[in-house]
């Protein structure tokens, strides 16, 4: 059982390095832009990494952090969804024009 306890805290960390790495990525990519900005690597890793905590908390059957994730996970998405969204209404609307 030791064993099964240590790979669940070994998932745990992996969650929570991938989490906390996602600023050090936006702010690597602001300093390459040189201006503030959010990459859609941001949300990836927010993604992956509050799904590994999620399934982290389950196994610890912690409510809170059961919906503090959870939570966080429908922002994610959506904002990914929303990125998503703008990419393809420019050329939505210039093919409109062309018409």
């Amino acid at each position: 059982m030791g064993m099964l306890n240590n790979a669940w805290l070994v998932l745990g960390l992996i969650g929570q390095t991938v989490f906390s790495g996602r600023f050090l990525l936006q702010w690597i990519y602001s300093e390459y832009k040189r201006r503030s900005v959010i990459p859609v690597a941001f949300w990836y890793a927010s993604i992956i990494g509050a799904l590994l905590l999620l399934c982290y908390a389950c196994y610890k059957k912690d409510p809170v952090f059961i919906v503090a994730q959870t939570s966080g996970l429908l922002i994610y998405l959506r904002n990914l969804q929303m990125r998503r969204r703008d990419k393809k209404e420019p050329a939505a609307q210039s093919s409109e024009l062309a018409s």
